[in-house]
């Protein structure tokens, strides 16, 4: 019996051991709970501005030094803007208006000032390229209730040249009207007192036509008058002398020449543009042509 016990014992002490024995316990193999998956990166694309459009800006306008002395620039000469119930060369249709202005916006060119023609003749100055001038004898209504807006629309400006007592007379400028106008860069200048012709006059009518109705027009509208447009663009010597006595730094003369200098400074050539014009005769007046195109179908390349 103490053979069996001890045999008993023997094998406890065996079982008992650190399980490398002859019944070995297996070691458990940890159960290791998976992590969740590494999110898989989402590639975040690399940000590329959508290009934006270049803007590119408006062409300054190209400016050519011209002068002193002698300068190249077209002066326009209109009167009515309207239509003429009898057929008067003197009146331009606001149609046919609209028709020389656009052409003249299409082919480049740009209004410019009396007083810069001027400071071109008398020192030199920058100019536009295709510069011209616009100018209306004897400042009639129609010069601000169809001239302007159409000129407006094209961004030009003008020079009225305005007969002292036609101011605020029936189907004449007012004072208020030529005002807002130069507000918005026109020009006025002075077309004498009472539209004579200043040759047939005595030394003393002269000289009230001409330096008093820069006087009048000054006081009333309160904007500088520069120059004066001669009543049928017609001068001699007395009537020069006068308008260089009476402050004005050029005027306005007829012809047909766009050269403009000290040897005309007070008589300037402008030339008339006529209601009968059609748009090509006004394209032939013109001393630098654009592309034809702008003209009317059929019409041969200027």
């Amino acid at each position: 019996m103490k053979k069996i016990l001890i045999v008993m014992m023997g094998l406890s002490i065996l079982l008992s051991g650190c399980g490398t024995g002859l019944f070995a316990t297996a070691t458990p193999t940890a159960s290791l709970t998976p992590l969740p998956p590494t999110a898989t990166a989402t590639v975040t694309p690399t940000f590329t501005a959508t290009p934006t459009a270049t803007i590119t800006p408006s062409p300054t306008a190209i400016l050519v030094f011209q002068g002193p002395e002698q300068v190249f620039v077209p002066i326009l000469l209109f009167h009515r803007i309207d239509v003429s119930p009898t057929g008067n060369e003197y009146y331009v249709t606001p149609e046919m208006f609209d028709e020389e202005m656009q052409l003249l916006s299409d082919w480049g060119y740009s209004t410019i000032t009396t007083e810069l023609l001027i400071k071109a003749i008398n020192e030199g100055a920058d100019l536009p390229a295709h510069p011209v001038l616009i100018t209306f004898d004897d400042g009639h209504l129609d010069n601000y209730t169809n001239a302007y807006p159409i000129m407006k629309k094209y961004g030009f400006t003008g020079v009225l040249y305005i007969v002292a007592n036609y101011m605020g007379a029936e189907d004449y400028l007012n004072a208020d009207q030529i005002i807002e106008m130069a507000s918005a860069g026109w020009e006025v200048g002075s077309h004498s007192v009472n539209h004579l012709d200043l040759t047939k006059l005595d030394p003393e009518q002269q000289r009230y036509e001409i330096i008093e109705s820069r006087s009048i027009l000054e006081s009333r509208l309160g904007v500088p008058v520069l120059t004066i447009a001669y009543p049928f663009g017609l001068s001699n010597s007395s009537v020069v002398d006068y308008t260089v006595h009476g402050g004005y730094v050029g005027a306005m003369g007829l012809g047909m020449t766009y050269n403009q200098g000290s040897f005309n400074l007070f008589a300037l050539q402008r030339r008339e543009i006529k209601g009968y014009y059609d748009i090509l005769k006004f394209a032939d007046l013109l001393p630098w042509k654009g592309d034809p195109d702008f003209l009317p179908t059929g019409t041969p390349a200027p």
